[in-house]
């Protein structure tokens, strides 16, 4: 199976006053197309960091990353940008819908982003497929914190993206909420065969992935198979 993503030696260093912080330190690792992986580790420990080097939201101090065939540190920040819009996407904790667009134009968005008119279907199919059907048009103030980020779902696969990273996806929800979250996520993802990279605190969500990969201090502690 082809690889979608690779770290070679990979390190993340900030500068504050005239120290310098490492907060990554020498990571490497790969994802094959389809897989699904966690990031997990304490607070502090480089996972938020990791994974925004991953999707080429920043790039590393030194080492290399390649997500769907091209090298992310070789690129300029609009490169990138276009890079994302083409092949990943992405779901956050704190859901970032826009409040002045609806659950439907929200959903929208990725493809308004590539210049692609349409996608008021598909867009209204996910919006179904997460149990939304009927809320299309409510603003996002107007939903539950477990709605928002059902429309969140909705958004990130409108692309049929290649990857899709996940950052604490149900970090802001309910016991409850979560595992309807959850069991959408999964479900979408199997559908369409999306590679999936998520950063979790919940070891229970972790356990969902095919492999959970922890850090320690910046460190690649371990990287090991989940047992399905």
């Amino acid at each position: 199976m082809a690889e979608i993503l690779s770290l070679e030696n990979v390190s993340k260093k900030f500068k504050s006053g005239i120290r310098e912080l490492t907060v990554l330190d020498n990571i490497s690792f790969t994802v094959n197309e389809g897989d699904s992986m966690s990031i997990v580790g304490p607070s502090g420990s480089g996972k938020t960091t990791l994974l925004g080097l991953c999707a080429g939201l920043d790039v590393p101090s030194s080492g290399h990353v390649v997500l769907a065939g091209i090298r992310l540190d070789a690129l300029n920040e609009d490169d990138r940008a276009y890079m994302r819009n083409q092949h990943v996407g992405f779901i956050f904790q704190n859901f970032q819908l826009l409040p002045t667009l609806t659950a439907l134009e929200n959903v929208r968005i990725p493809l308004e982003l590539r210049g692609e008119r349409g996608g008021k279907q598909l867009a209204l199919d996910l919006l179904a497929k997460v149990g939304l059907g009927d809320r299309s048009d409510h603003y996002p103030s107007q939903l539950s914190g477990g709605e928002q980020q059902r429309v969140a779902i909705a958004r990130a696969f409108i692309t049929k993206p290649k990857i899709l990273f996940a950052d604490e996806p149900t970090g802001n929800l309910d016991e409850e909420t979560a595992q309807t979250v959850t069991d959408l996520l999964f479900q979408l993802n199997r559908e369409s065969g999306t590679t999936l990279v998520l950063v979790t605190h919940n070891m229970e969500l972790a356990h969902f992935t095919d492999r959970i990969l922890e850090l320690r201090g910046g460190k690649l502690h371990a990287d090991r198979l989940t047992v399905s």
